[in-house]
């Protein structure tokens, strides 16, 4: 599911190399940044200013064309799982990016998964990549059979749990496999995230907000 194209502006070839490179390592943010940056020649990384454009896109290109892989998921407590989930657009909209947090049920975290959600993309939409993106990875990872979603957006929680149509343009790939996803886990519910309430995934979603606003 997360191979989806994006639903609004794509992003620009130089981020669509970065999601690549994410996609190959699962989405794990920081492993993805790893990797990177020790591609990248002397002392430059992703995000170094002294990283130029074309080194950057040598070293991703190299990276895809080498032999990058998942890192094994670490064992879980059980089947009952919790995802925090958050998307992020600076502009709304604007470049925009999707977090999500996969713990156990002791909320032990199993992983750290961000990704960029495109270039002039809203909020909405970024939400929904952002759960797209945790189900996804939660499914090709593990077999839950008991789940709670954390998240505060409304749009996505009356869309999703309410039964409404959705409402943010070009979401629909996004909300059809949230809606298939959560059919084979046999209880789910959500928890409604008010502004003040911590959520681990909001960095991620900052970092794939960076990303998106890579150009060209």
């Amino acid at each position: 599911m997360t191979a989806e194209p994006l639903p609004a502006e794509q992003l620009s070839p130089l981020a669509t190399l970065v999601d690549e490179v994410l996609a190959g390592v699962g989405y794990e943010m920081e492993t993805a940044i790893a990797v990177i940056d020790d591609a990248v020649p002397g002392y430059g990384g992703l995000f170094d200013p002294a990283t130029s454009r074309a080194e950057l896109r040598r070293a991703l290109e190299e990276l895809l064309s080498s032999d990058i892989a998942r890192p094994t998921p670490p064992e879980s407590s059980g089947d009952s799982f919790v995802l925090y989930v958050d998307g992020s657009s600076r502009g709304n909209p604007g470049p925009a990016g999707a977090g999500a947090v996969i713990m156990d049920a002791e909320e032990t975290e199993l992983a750290r998964l961000g990704r960029p959600a495109g270039s002039h993309t809203g909020n909405n939409t970024a939400e929904y990549v952002a759960l797209q993106l945790g189900l996804s990875e939660l499914l090709t990872r593990y077999d839950p059979q008991q789940l709670e979603v954390r998240i505060d957006s409304m749009t996505v929680i009356r869309d999703v749990w309410g039964g409404d149509d959705p409402t943010e343009p070009g979401v629909e790939t996004y909300s059809e496999a949230v809606a298939a996803a959560l059919a084979t886990i046999p209880k789910h519910r959500y928890t409604h995230l008010a502004d003040s309430d911590p959520n681990p995934a909001d960095a991620l979603a900052t970092v794939g907000a960076d990303i998106a606003a890579f150009g060209p």
